[in-house]
């Protein structure tokens, strides 16, 4: 059989024609890539199907094609739109509340195929995210691919004078980091573009192994971007500029790009402002993305265009500046073939460029290159020898370089020799495919040999298998042992105890950190119905019935990597502000330790110890002093996904009931959640406008039925 594929592309405007390319900061170059990677795999005879799933909007300020469930692009390939979060188009920074739920449903249709994808590949922190949660749930290999990373962001932002507040506020960069973390620990290969990104970028993450990745330098398409102009294209830019330029026939200095701050247009003006010789020689076109609306505009790009206009007025540079205020998805390659018939320059200032795509636009269609010397433009300057790297951040460095590059003619004319010369030997797009497919076949196929394709319920053991008589339950309500029923009214626990007993289609569940035997004995004192499960030891134990009857897949399922001894060992120089429970409170999954004061930080560096060893481990703090440290896999929330899928019982049936502190994740799904006691703290992450969570004003029992009632869940 070939292999078929699945990429996960969550945010921006992502169809399979007209992509709105600078209509924000999340449609841009990343778009451009997914989309011909698509199609150039689909198009390879080894591959039988591919998808690539992104957010169904239903927007009226956007397009319609956006709202549409499935569009084929052609045989063998298709983008699949879900719904997650609101309606509505949301820039990236706020979808991170809602990745959860499109995990939950993306696990729900990958279990329902006869057939699991190959592998999964990830593009961006967001889709990582989504990705390594998947991928964990159901072993199916990862690919990821971050094409920017929030460290290095964040420390060009800093450096530009924001501080960690700001950069917080506008960028969700700790969540962020987070994903790339995971996403990084969970791959079986990272796909980079850049040797520089793997040296200076992704080795600075701890869940980072380079034996694990492999650079393939992104294709070009040579039908589109190549130097002969189509008849009647340069009529329609002179038709797109003429409006904003003097002097039009003089050579360009041509910029393409998203208006973000990044990106660092300002300084490429300021540099062509302070040279009369620029002034003389070239006009300055800056195409930066659509701007239908102003006041549409996002904060970030609205303020980045008052700065363009501030400094076109500050140096007088009306009838020398172009910035168009639209322009078509087909103006782009007419646009690089227009300045290389003038013998203009491509201009890429970025503070930071993961790779460049538009630089290898530029250069097939014959136009030379002045760029930053960060990121992937070093790798594509070294192999097409077209043009100039420049430290962006000086300006006078900027200057000069500008001014030399179109200053010789003959060595413009080696240049664009070299550079159409380069894109056709070096970054073409079968070689990019076969390059890509031959890593993915090299780290991920082994990974599958042997899994086969898993059914929708997965057996049971027979250590663990549910007795014929006793049958699956329609509903199923899971409540928190430890805090929710910790000290209960006794009038409010007769009541629980009697509508529990009254509802024979609804089965019981609890949840405890406590182990089987200890919370079967506290259980026993409530006198409440028999659980049929039993979720214990913080989520890493799944045991059935009144003899607690493990869940063996449950356990193969989190025990792949777990290194007990090596958790205890790096963690042992916490001490003392990190100390380990009694024994009692120990399990073969499970680290706990009780932190004492002062805990500031404390959590922080036991992530750090465990990723900087590249233990397969994650650590959960519970009501601010207890912290459990167990399998990457294992955790209350996955433990209930788990059981779920092996029951068929959609997550909408299950209700949960959370009461402490750290328990925020439990309450994250699709399904409906209860919190009774202190809200703030059972909270703390979750989106504030979460439909099915219900706060009830009560405590204990009496919380528990509130929440029963609101959410109509038992037979009256």
């Amino acid at each position: 059989m070939g292999l078929q594929l699945l990429h996960l592309q969550l945010h921006g405007l992502f169809r399979g024609r007209d992509l709105e390319l600078g209509r924000d900061a999340d449609t841009g170059g990343q778009t451009t890539y997914v989309l011909e990677l698509i199609r150039s795999l689909a198009a390879r005879p080894e591959v039988e199907r591919v998808e690539v799933i992104t957010r169904l909007i239903e927007d009226r300020r956007v397009s319609a094609d956006y709202a549409q469930p499935e569009e084929n692009l052609l045989d063998g390939a298709a983008i699949v739109r879900l719904p997650f979060g609101p309606r509505r188009y949301l820039r990236k920074e706020l979808l991170w509340p809602h990745l959860d739920a499109l995990a939950d449903v993306l696990t729900a249709r990958l279990s329902a195929q006869d057939r699991r994808p190959d592998w999964i590949h990830a593009h961006y922190a967001d889709a990582g995210y989504v990705g390594a949660l998947v991928s964990q749930r159901l072993e199916i290999p990862l690919v990821f691919t971050g094409h920017s990373l929030g460290r290095e962001k964040l420390r060009r932002l800093l450096a530009s004078g924001l501080t960690h507040e700001q950069v917080e506020q506008q960028y969700s960069i700790i969540a962020r980091i987070a994903a790339e973390e995971q996403a990084l620990a969970q791959s079986s290969l990272v796909v980079t573009s850049t040797y520089q990104e793997v040296e200076h970028q992704y080795n600075r993450y701890d869940g980072f192994s380079s034996d694990r990745a492999v650079t393939v330098p992104p294709g070009v398409d040579v039908h589109r971007f190549q130097p002969e102009p189509l008849p009647g294209e340069e009529q329609g830019i002179e038709t797109l500029l003429l409006p904003f330029l003097r002097q039009p026939e003089l050579p360009p200095l041509l910029a393409i790009c998203r208006a973000e701050r990044r990106k660092n247009i300002p300084a490429l003006i300021e540099a062509y402002g302070r040279s009369a010789l620029l002034q003389e020689r070239h006009n300055l076109v800056l195409v930066l993305g659509r701007r239908e609306d102003p006041v549409a505009l996002e904060k970030q790009q609205r303020e980045l265009f008052q700065q363009v206009f501030e400094l076109v007025d500050r140096f007088d540079l009306y009838g020398r500046v172009a910035y168009p205020k639209q322009h078509r998805t087909a103006d782009i390659p007419a646009l690089y073939r227009w300045a290389a018939g003038l013998g203009g320059v491509f201009v890429n200032p970025a503070l930071t460029e993961p790779f460049g795509l538009t630089l290898l636009e530029a250069a097939a269609c014959g136009l030379p290159l002045v760029a930053t010397d960060d990121g992937g433009p070093r790798d594509i300057l070294q192999r097409c020898a077209n043009g100039r790297l420049v430290d962006v951040t000086d300006l006078d460095a900027l200057q000069e370089v500008l001014e030399m590059a179109a200053a010789d003619g003959s060595r413009w004319r080696r240049w664009r020799d070299n550079g159409l010369e380069a894109v056709s030997r070096s970054y073409s797009w079968d070689a990019h495919v076969c390059s890509y497919l031959g890593h993915g076949k090299r780290h991920c196929l082994p990974a599958m040999a042997g899994l086969g394709s898993l059914p929708t319920t997965v057996p049971l053991p027979a250590a663990s298998r549910l007795a014929p008589a006793s049958p699956l339950p329609e509903r199923l309500l899971l409540l928190d042992l430890d805090v929710a029923l910790e000290a209960p009214d006794p009038a409010g626990l007769e009541e629980l105890r009697r509508r529990l007993a009254a509802d024979s289609g609804s089965g019981l569940g609890l949840l405890s950190g406590r182990g089987f035997k200890a919370a079967r004995l506290r259980y026993g004192e409530l006198h409440l119905p028999e659980p049929r499960v039993w979720i214990v030891q913080a989520g890493s134990e799944i045991r059935y019935g009144p003899e607690g009857s493990q869940d063996l897949a449950w356990q193969d399922h989190i025990a792949r990597g777990w290194q007990r001894r090596a958790v205890e060992e790096a963690l042992a120089g916490l001490a003392p502000r990190l100390e380990l429970q009694a024994e009692a409170q120990q399990g073969a999954f499970k680290v706990s330790y009780m932190l004492r004061p002062p805990p500031a930080g404390v959590l922080e560096m036991v992530h750090r110890r465990l990723r900087q060893r590249q233990l397969a481990a994650r650590a959960h703090l519970f009501n601010h002093w207890y912290l459990d440290v167990l399998p990457v896999r294992a955790s209350k929330a996955e433990a209930i996904r788990h059981l779920a899928r092996r029951w068929q019982l959609p997550l909408e049936q299950i209700l949960v009931v959370a009461a402490q502190q750290g328990d925020g994740e439990l309450l994250s799904g699709p399904g409906p959640g209860v919190v009774v006691g202190a809200h703030a703290a059972v909270s703390e992450g979750l989106h504030p406008r979460r439909r099915k969570l219900f706060f009830a004003s009560r405590p204990q029992a009496w919380g528990v039925l509130e929440g029963i009632d609101h959410h109509r869940f038992l037979r009256r």
